[in-house]
């Protein structure tokens, strides 16, 4: 980042933020800071809450207790003409692209434009044009979905999430279902993109190894809380069981593979489960 941390305040901050669907406690006390400029990954096992944590930001959820904070403003107390106001600032990359499947490239790219603005109709063209350029898929505009590769779909998917310019991007596992070419021009076109729109990306992976390449700060988030959190140096550095049983894929370690139950072998002499 050029610019330092500490001359400014964070954009994004969750303070002892908790969450429930019904009875089911999925966030217990998250605190969590994004910066202007940043690129923050979120990691952590299936169904750890981080999914959730992009909902509550992006003011889809409100959370049961605690802050969440953008701009200095806490979601929970704005009026609702402001939170959509604030909410027209963010893109959004929703896992696997969500495009319109009856749709052109150009088209997904210019609904937001369109739903949002009252740009005339050569403006909104050519500012199509120069996202699509962006992601390197002018060529492609008058392709539908079902005509794209998994890898072209996500660029178009990344092209409308930043048709606005937002000051906060969202992306919800970037990196699935990609060949490792993909996945590579993704991860280096999300790095570009922030910079180049100065806005600041959060990202849910479950990538390690491309988002150490790309992001400036990581949260590792288990059973709903932040279990560790650092630079990629320090991640990488770290000798915590949790993160290294992350970073390296191992079996064995705080992350358990089986889901709670009671021993196997009462169930096969005939038990009940």
């Amino acid at each position: 980042m050029s610019i330092s941390q500490a001359d400014q305040s964070p954009l994004v901050s969750l303070r002892d933020v908790r969450f429930a669907y019904g009875e089911r406690e999925v966030l217990r006390g998250i605190d969590l800071t994004v910066h202007r400029g940043q690129v923050v990954a979120i990691m952590g096992g299936s169904g750890c809450g981080k999914t959730t944590l992009l909902r509550l930001i992006g003011g889809q959820l409100r959370a049961s207790s605690g802050a969440v904070e953008v701009e200095g403003r806490d979601l929970a107390h704005m009026p609702r003409s402001d939170l959509y106001a604030l909410r027209r600032r963010m893109g959004m990359l929703f896992q696997f692209g969500a495009l319109f499947t009856d749709m052109t490239v150009f088209d997904n790219v210019a609904f937001p434009l369109r739903e949002h603005t009252t740009l005339p109709s050569g403006m909104v063209r050519d500012l199509v044009m120069m996202k699509l350029q962006a992601v390197g898929l002018r060529g492609a505009h008058a392709l539908k979905p079902a005509e794209l590769s998994g890898g072209m779909a996500r660029r178009v998917a990344l092209a409308r999430a930043v048709a606005l310019d937002p000051m906060l991007i969202m992306y919800d596992e970037p990196f699935a279902g990609l060949d490792p070419i993909s996945l590579g021009v993704i991860g280096r076109l999300i790095r570009r993109l922030n910079d180049a729109l100065g806005a600041s990306s959060i990202m849910v992976t479950h990538d390690v190894h491309e988002s150490l390449l790309i992001v400036d700060y990581i949260y590792f988030v288990s059973e709903g809380r932040i279990v560790a959190h650092g630079t990629p140096d320090e991640i990488r550095a770290s000798t915590d069981p949790f993160v290294h049983q992350f970073v390296h894929a191992e079996a064995d370690g705080p992350v358990a593979f089986h889901y709670p139950a009671p021993p196997i072998d009462g169930l096969l002499q005939g038990r009940r489960p």
